[in-house]
């Protein structure tokens, strides 16, 4: 609403009837203020303005101006908290959380689509559509946009993360934003939620990997405040059809195996923390945030088929996880600031780290989710098409075909032949060449062709009508109907790129085309190549995600592709980025 500049009509000082009705309001649209904090938003005394003012559409909005800052605005008798008013009170509204690239497309004008959301452990918030709700940064709690759900939470989860999430009102950087003194989001350290909790408030519910499972466990959670509501995400059963004690369901435990299902646990989550820190925690990353180490590091090493619950050990929490760790010396933990623990030390030295021996991952078929069950995935069948423009309606529209007719390249050919023959245009003498009518000249040749040229070759005839056509495609996967669609099909990208202390990273694009999950991607290479993913919004891309795989991955990357994936190498782009034998990635 506020990506361009706005007119102002007014700016007046508010008066004392008005201050109290302000304040009475702000109270009443925001329960959870109560009355002392909606005093301190409306002070009695401070200096206090209303400004009234037209966005670049026309709509008429009310801005309340307190020292120098806009601290709420009206819209069709609507009142909205500023993000200067959300830096004080970050609890305000319910919270989605999204990545730092998205927030520019934001302070553009657009609103935030649902494929750039970040599950965290708990789930998402619960909202129904038409809720305000406030947007965060992955790592700051501090509230960067508002925007209006588009629906509710379950509708976001039966999506699978797909669509318009949110209509966006106000950005950090908008022209409402610069009314004000312009100031950065302060930083607000996420909630501390001791992980175990979460489980237990989640019911510990697991169900088939989805879009929300895999993004949740490769990116960099935040912590939500805990609400005592049991949040359910797409893919997990309901409450009551969970098993009575879901946390044992993911050990799958042998009969005959005599060790209890805390004994097992116990070994899990040590199995996951001596993993987490030999191949993915560096010197770097330290001091590192247990419940981002916990979320990003530990869950990520956990076995494919297995759920880690904590709360199913012996230890209970993760805090006093740790405390053992730290006692054993392969770690040191600290209390950075009030009741936020980090790592500050890793003893990568220490024989439980350096005898540790990383598990294999088990053989599995490569697979795509499809809702609750995990199908084998097999590659789409993509057939080239041609388009007619209208430069060459005249020569199709005898055969029944019109501007913008799809073709396939065989129905090409017997149109032209078919055209051929009964505009008696085969040469008498030589079966082999073709005359050039007025409208084939006009179709195929250029200008300074057409009073030269007056007979060409078959091949040559079809190839040049083909090249005049306008490219165009159908994809058809297993089971589904054909999906034709206009230009050319975009290959998967596979480039290299430097991130910081000169490290390289793999990022590859485009996986969606060919029916592929990015995140199902990530976690595979991840235990493949034994080093850390991230799934993020493809820079300049709608609703299209892409995975970065630490260091050079290209070698992996295209096994998985071609001999797993059994997709054409015409394909994909950038395999020759592999490092060469004997190189260092």
């Amino acid at each position: 609403m506020f990506a361009k500049a706005f007119r102002v009509k007014s700016n007046t000082a508010i008066k004392g009837s008005d201050r109290r009705k302000l304040r009475a309001d702000v109270a009443a649209a925001f329960p959870a203020l109560g009355t002392d904090q909606a005093s301190e938003l409306v002070p009695g005394k401070a200096e206090l303005s209303i400004v009234k003012l037209y966005a670049h559409r026309g709509d008429a909005v009310t801005v309340y101006m307190s020292g120098g800052n806009p601290v709420l605005f009206e819209l069709e008798k609507n009142l909205y908290p500023t993000v200067y008013t959300l830096w004080s009170y970050p609890d305000l509204l319910p919270a989605f959380t999204t990545w730092p690239l998205v927030l520019e497309k934001l302070v553009g004008g657009a609103d935030l689509m649902l494929p750039g959301i970040v599950v965290p452990p708990a789930g998402l918030p619960q909202v129904q559509k038409g809720d305000l709700c406030a947007i965060v940064l992955v790592g700051n709690r501090a509230p960067v946009a508002i925007g209006v759900a588009a629906m509710s939470t379950p509708e976001m989860l039966t999506s699978g993360l797909k669509g318009r999430g949110f209509s966006v009102l106000h950005t950090y950087k908008d022209h409402l934003w610069r009314s004000g003194d312009k100031s950065s989001p302060p930083f607000i350290a996420p909630l501390v939620l001791d992980p175990s909790d979460v489980s237990e408030k989640k019911g510990s519910v697991q169900a088939g990997p989805t879009l929300q499972d895999d993004m949740r466990r490769l990116t960099l959670e935040r912590k939500e405040e805990e609400n005592g509501e049991d949040q359910q995400m797409c893919g997990e059963k309901t409450l009551p059809e969970a098993s009575e004690d879901p946390g044992v369901r993911g050990l799958n435990p042998d009969p005959a195996d005599s060790k209890t299902l805390q004994e097992q646990m116990d070994e899990l989550l040590q199995q996951c923390f001596l993993h987490a820190l030999k191949c993915q925690v560096k010197k770097t990353d330290l001091p590192l945030l247990t419940s981002v180490f916990l979320g990003s590091h530990v869950f990520s090493c956990c076995p494919e088929g297995r759920q880690l619950d904590i709360k199913k050990s012996s230890y209970k929490k993760l805090s006093k996880f740790l405390q053992q760790m730290q006692q054993e010396q392969i770690i040191q933990v600290k209390e950075l600031s009030k009741g936020v623990e980090s790592i500050v030390a890793v003893d990568w030295k220490h024989p439980r780290i350096t005898s540790f021996v990383i598990p294999e991952p088990s053989p599995t078929s490569p697979t795509i989710q499809e809702g609750s069950r995990e199908q084998p995935y097999h590659p789409p069948d993509i057939k080239p098409l041609y388009c007619v423009p209208a430069s060459m309606s005249l020569l199709f529209q005898e055969s029944g075909h019109k501007k913008g007719s799809i073709l396939e390249g065989s129905e090409v050919r017997m149109i032209i032949i078919n055209y051929a023959k009964k505009n008696d245009l085969v040469d008498a003498d030589n079966k082999n060449l073709v005359h050039l009518d007025p409208i084939l000249c006009d179709c195929i040749l250029e200008k300074c062709e057409q009073h030269i040229v007056m007979k060409l070759p078959w091949d040559s005839l079809l190839t040049r009508c083909l090249e005049k056509l306008q490219p165009a495609y159908q994809v058809t996967f297993p089971g589904q109907e054909p999906i034709v669609k206009k230009g050319q099909i975009c290959p998967i990208d596979i480039t290299l790129a430097q991130r910081a202390s000169n490290k390289k990273v793999t990022v590859v694009r485009n996986l969606e085309a060919y029916g592929l999950n990015p995140c199902t991607v990530a976690a595979t290479l991840q235990q493949r190549c034994q080093a850390s993913t991230t799934v993020t919004p493809a820079p300049g891309a709608k609703d299209s995600l892409q995975v970065q795989i630490q260091g050079n991955q290209v070698h992996h990357l295209g096994r998985l592709l071609l001999e797993e994936y059994q997709l054409p190498r015409k394909h994909i782009q950038g395999l020759e980025k592999a490092p060469k034998p004997g190189k260092k990635k």
